[in-house]
């Protein structure tokens, strides 16, 4: 199907801007360790940062959480009439995220046109949810997306059959855009401008992705959800054809690339009034697990109190529930090869079934669009 996934106009900040400083770690990591987010938070300071663009889920439910979210809100406004940003046109990028483990993780950054996905159970569409949705946690996504005046990403994008669309990427590139350490030890990444006859090179081997899945969701699945939400409804209100809106930045990553690891998303239950047992769930199936643990983390707290967190480690997966009123299951990792054959048969797996990575080698907020 062509015309999936298209170069952009992206915006990057302008030159001379400190990028460790001004790339952020995705707002879903570190939820429980406010700690991480204050201390990035002093690192930034007063400067230009995508940081002052979210608001990590650490702070969802504090009581400032909505001047937090005001303040996002007036920092996109303040960034695009403040000469913060320059504006790459009609673009790819091509970037090399170096791991924490030193392995390289290959990607493009363009737009999805929405069209082509639907995150909806049964969906036949050539871009796919690979988790359940969960609706109730959509209207307040909606409502910040149709507010805000930027998007920044950290949707991932699987092509299960991309062949040699990375190397031709590789061999394509133009100006080095941006190419720095991120914050906290993640490693660095590195990112290509793809344009003129290069872009439309790559856009060609886009065009020809196979199979009935084109593109898996890898991350960002409610994000993406949300963006399709609230294109339907300008669509509907009479929205153009053209609309920046009817289209997502993500990177696209090829499922094969062996830098492109899935990890466990393990349960634990904090506040609890019992506590302290660490439970290893395995055998079978990852998404029958995944519903097991699921269902015994809801019967816990109907029996002992406390609130359900979804976490990206073993180790502290193990130290929460060391902690009074902490009760964890492991899960085991999800074999990435049966994620496409999985959702073909299946359907979607549980919400937060897999994490792409660890928290830190997680997709950065740094490139913006206008979707307004």
């Amino acid at each position: 199907m062509k015309d999936i996934f298209t170069p952009a106009d992206i915006l990057l900040p302008r030159e001379g801007t400190d990028m460790t400083r001004w790339a952020s770690l995705a707002c879903d990591q570190f939820s429980a360790r406010p700690d991480y987010w204050r201390a990035m938070d002093g690192f930034v300071a007063g400067a230009p940062s995508t940081l002052r663009l979210m608001l990590p889920e650490a702070f969802l439910n504090e009581p400032d959480a909505a001047a937090r979210e005001a303040a996002m809100l007036r920092a996109m406004e303040e960034y695009l009439v403040g000469d913060i940003f320059r504006e790459i046109r009609d673009s790819y990028i091509y970037v090399e995220r170096t791991l924490q483990n030193g392995k390289v993780r290959r990607g493009i950054v363009g737009k999805l046109d929405l069209e082509a996905y639907d995150w909806t159970a049964g969906s036949a569409s050539p871009v796919r949810a690979t988790e359940a949705t969960v609706a109730e946690r959509l209207p307040a996504r909606v409502r910040l997306r149709r507010q805000a005046a930027l998007e920044m990403p950290h949707i991932v994008l699987f092509m299960d059959g991309a062949g040699g669309l990375m190397d031709a990427a590789a061999s394509g590139g133009g100006e080095t855009l941006y190419d720095f350490d991120l914050y906290g030890g993640a490693g660095r990444i590195r990112g290509v401008r793809l344009w003129g006859a290069a872009a439309r090179a790559v856009k060609e081997r886009f065009d020809a992705l196979p199979g009935p899945v084109v593109f898996a969701m890898g991350d960002g699945n409610h994000s993406l959800a949300a963006a399709k939400e609230h294109w339907e409804a300008l669509k509907a209100a009479g929205a153009p054809a053209d609309h920046p809106a009817r289209y997502a930045l993500a990177e696209a990553e090829d499922l094969r690339d062996p830098a492109v690891e899935f990890f466990p998303i393990h349960r634990v239950v904090l506040g609890a009034d019992a506590g302290g047992a660490v439970e290893t769930l395995s055998g079978g199936d990852t998404g029958a697990l995944v519903a097991r643990a699921d269902q015994l983390a809801r019967a816990w707290t109907a029996e002992h109190g406390g609130t359900v967190d979804y976490i990206h480690g073993e180790a502290e997966a193990r130290a929460l529930a060391g902690e009074p009123g902490g009760r964890a299951w492991l899960l085991p990792a999800l074999d990435k090869g049966e994620l496409v054959p999985h959702i073909l048969r299946q359907g979607n797996y549980p919400k937060k079934s897999f994490s792409v990575g660890h928290a830190l080698d997680k997709r950065w907020y740094l490139e913006c669009r206008r979707i307004r």
